[in-house]
């Protein structure tokens, strides 16, 4: 059984639980992600997650932008247990590795441009 989405507060994205025991947020291409929608994302991860950390997968492919303050939310530690950066496009990749190469992640963080290598490596640790 999938959980329906939740949409982060603001709307740019959406958090749901998967069957499986993954977390996937969801981001809408286009959109700049601020500190109040990483925070809101963050917030609707471990409500979703329960005290349960899960792995995750976050679809980023074509976001336009993600401000510095947005990037550090993402090295506080949340539910997320092992997490997935999945984007398409070479600026996709440009905001994942500047993200990794200038904060540490609080788990497990890798860029993916294959939703399956994603989940493989999602699952490796399960």
């Amino acid at each position: 059984m999938v959980v329906a989405p939740d949409s982060v507060d603001g709307g740019k994205g959406s958090v749901k639980l998967l069957a499986d025991g993954y977390i996937h947020l969801q981001w809408l291409p286009g959109i700049s992600i601020e500190v109040a929608d990483a925070r809101a994302a963050m917030a609707k991860v471990n409500e979703a997650c329960q005290g349960v950390p899960h792995p995750m997968l976050v679809d980023m492919a074509s976001v336009a932008s993600v401000s510095r303050e947005a990037r550090s939310i993402w090295s506080i530690p949340c539910s997320a247990s092992r997490i997935a950066l999945l984007g398409r496009s070479p600026v996709d990749r440009v905001l994942a590795n500047f993200f990794l190469g200038v904060h540490i992640p609080p788990c497990p963080t890798r860029f993916f441009t294959s939703h399956n290598d994603a989940m493989e490596w999602l699952s490796a640790d399960r």
